[in-house]
């Protein structure tokens, strides 16, 4: 089956570590969905999120660089450098089937980036942010529009 690849840039106003850990911190993790996560810290260690929506296991860990994992039928590749002014995160996810891409594009964004960058900016999410996303995403769903740029602001 052919595949796409998704790739993303997007800027925090945090340190690599602190973007590592919002990624790799079962607890914090879990305070972008609301929902459980358990992430190993160890290379071959096993990870969930989403509830189990999400799950592999860690092919790479480089703490504050780079994060590496298999997921059921993609890899993810999470490379993080310190920038000006923060941390560049370059997002890479391998095997995505075509019919999946725009929402997988438009989920990142979503349910990752904006909420990563909220809570860096203010260290909570507000709830006007968290009432955003979900009518984002219901749109999404109802109209059938996935595209979405990833924007510097909070």
């Amino acid at each position: 089956m052919k595949t796409k690849t998704l790739q993303q840039t997007v800027t925090f106003k945090a340190s690599p570590c602190q973007v590592y850990d919002m990624l790799m911190d079962s607890k914090k993790h879990r305070s972008l969905s609301g929902q459980p996560a358990k992430i190993s810290r160890k290379v071959g260690g096993k990870f969930t999120a989403w509830g189990s929506h999400i799950s592999g296991f860690n092919l790479a860990l480089k703490p504050g660089q780079k994060i590496v994992q298999a997921w059921r039928a993609t890899v993810a590749i999470y490379d993080i450098a310190k920038t000006r002014g923060g941390t560049k995160l370059k997002f890479t996810q391998i095997g995505i089937p075509p019919n999946r891409y725009s929402g997988h594009y438009r989920g990142w964004i979503e349910t990752y980036w904006t909420l990563m960058k909220e809570i860096f900016a203010t260290v909570t999410i507000r709830q006007r942010t968290k009432d955003r996303v979900k009518i984002d995403r219901e749109q999404r769903i109802k109209t059938g529009r996935f595209r979405r740029s990833i924007s510097n602001q909070t």
